[in-house]
């Protein structure tokens, strides 16, 4: 069966997909830490504290850090074993686009009861009622997203594709990632009305949630998957396919590298609202502004980032993009010790700053977020006035700064590592491979 290219229309529509997930993920990475360990000042307002936020393991380890690596660890067990069945897959209208229409509903579904605690209080059994949710969330996240980021690769049938790709993707990415953010403008104008703190949230919850669902079931309705992949189901084990990829030095370098940008990344999205209230001492509604000021500017640099890449290649941009994340950390990490570093200050500094380097990360390179959702939970409480041993705690200015400096060391090591991945040879034998593929028969 002889296929075609995308057009431009229709890789957007293909990027909406991404809008929709990326909502979802958003959701989790901003909103699970915040809503389960609220500051003082939220507290104040009505917050409940469902799980115990109090130290466990060896004194270092956070219960809501703890349930999300072993989340993780479950959704890194499932990536694969998903993969192989979306590999395997003989239906007769693709081998993934199917797998996304069957998870996306609940996937969108299971977002929303993370937030839904059953018990008014810190009980197990929220404890339990996040952990169990919460393996399902990335159960269903898996589902959608393994089969939407293979259809990457296929649907991008040449360089200039896979670009366009990328750049649509990205900024779909951000915009999702914006307006999970949304409850920190909504959310307070809901509390007038229903008079409850949690539900104020959860009715935001609820609607980003049914727009994400309707956002990632487009793509799926709208395309058809055969008209542009003649995929053969495949029958090789999956797990020697991985084994056998892991054995790639240039795979290894691109992926530790990868993982440095997602930790930082993921820490600065659970972060934004903390360093906010806790650093900043500005209202919450000022996580959203200056996330959707970084949202904006970045866009308006996505032009220049495509132009720059065909100038100086992937490599060096990407190392230029981890350092310049790293001077936002920096200066996160100065709030409060520098004179006059404090309120709505450091914050435009941010975005200007990190504008260009999230743009540069967001095309270039495509969970990890657990390692950063264990990072910050452990380390914001740090430098904490109160009882170590109760249910008290929240989130410290000094802890907060510990996650800046962390942040610019993951930054600066994923530079680092990056320096050594041999960039055109990797080129070269993706664009052979991609020659091969469209030899005619």
């Amino acid at each position: 069966m002889k296929t075609r290219r995308l057009t431009k229309k229709e890789m957007w529509i293909f990027a909406i997909g991404q809008l929709g997930w990326s909502i979802l993920g958003g959701l989790i990475n901003a909103w699970l830490v915040t809503f389960y360990l609220p500051t003082s000042g939220d507290i104040e307002a009505g917050a409940i504290k469902y799980v115990p936020p109090g130290l466990t393991v060896f004194g270092i380890l956070t219960v809501l850090g703890l349930i999300a690596f072993i989340c993780r660890i479950f959704d890194a067990v499932t990536d694969p074993w998903i993969a192989s069945l979306s590999d395997r897959s003989t239906n007769p209208k693709g081998r993934r686009i199917p797998f996304m229409k069957r998870a996306a509903i609940p996937f969108a579904v299971i977002a929303v009861l993370v937030f839904c605690a059953p018990v008014k209080g810190i009980s197990i059994i929220n404890t339990i009622w996040v952990l169990v949710t919460l393996i399902l969330f990335y159960l269903f996240m898996t589902m959608y997203c393994t089969p939407y980021n293979a259809l990457i690769s296929e649907f991008g049938k040449t360089q200039e594709d896979r670009m366009y790709i990328s750049t649509a993707i990205s900024l779909t990415f951000f915009f999702g990632t914006m307006i999970a953010y949304l409850p920190f403008v909504l959310a307070a104008p809901l509390r007038s009305l229903v008079n409850n703190f949690a539900w104020s949230y959860r009715i935001c919850f609820i609607v980003l949630s049914a727009i994400a669902l309707v956002c990632m079931l487009i793509p799926t309705f709208k395309l058809n998957e055969k008209e542009f992949v003649d995929a053969v189901p495949s029958k090789t084990n999956a797990f020697k396919s991985l084994v056998k990829t892991f054995k790639n030095k240039e795979f290894l370098k691109f992926s530790a590298s990868d993982i440095a940008y997602f930790i930082a990344l993921t820490l600065f999205q659970t972060g934004l609202p903390f360093f906010v209230k806790v650093s900043m001492e500005l209202p919450e509604l000022y996580s959203m502004v200056f996330l959707g000021g970084m949202t904006v500017l970045s866009a308006c640099f996505y032009p220049v980032v495509s132009k720059l890449v065909s100038k100086f290649g992937k490599k060096k941009l990407v190392i230029t993009g981890f350092l310049g994340l790293a001077l936002a950390y920096v200066v996160t990490a100065l709030i409060g010790v520098v004179p006059g570093l404090k309120g709505i200050v450091p914050g435009i500094l941010i975005v200007v700053i990190a504008s260009f380097p999230m743009a540069l990360l967001g095309i270039i390179p495509q969970a990890i977020v657990a390692v950063a959702m264990l990072v910050f939970t452990s380390l914001a409480i740090l430098g904490t006035k109160q009882d170590l041993t109760s249910n008290d705690l929240t989130a410290s200015e000094f802890g907060l700064r510990i996650i800046a400096i962390v942040a610019v060391a993951f930054c600066s090591l994923g530079a680092l590592i990056l320096a050594f991945y041999k960039e055109k040879k990797v080129m070269k034998t993706i664009e052979e491979a991609h020659a091969k593929e469209n030899l005619p028969e």
